[in-house]
């Protein structure tokens, strides 16, 4: 069983990053001008910081900061 199951909003970056990069690696479709992949990876950037907040509001309600 995981002894700190707050992590695994950590595991969020990292498919936004790596997990789904094969998959999102498109030029053609653009999001407000942007190449599809460049604004896929502006938005796993900006969500980066969300999810670690997350794991620590989380650990820290269990105690454990």
């Amino acid at each position: 069983m995981l002894k700190r199951p707050t992590l695994l909003w950590l595991l969020i970056p990292y498919v936004l990053f790596l997990g789904a990069l094969p998959l999102v690696d498109r030029i053609r479709p653009t999001v407000l001008g942007l190449p599809f992949l460049f604004a896929w990876l502006l938005l796993a950037t900006l969500l980066t910081p969300a999810a670690v907040f997350l794991a620590w509001r989380d650990d820290r309600k269990r105690g454990r900061v």
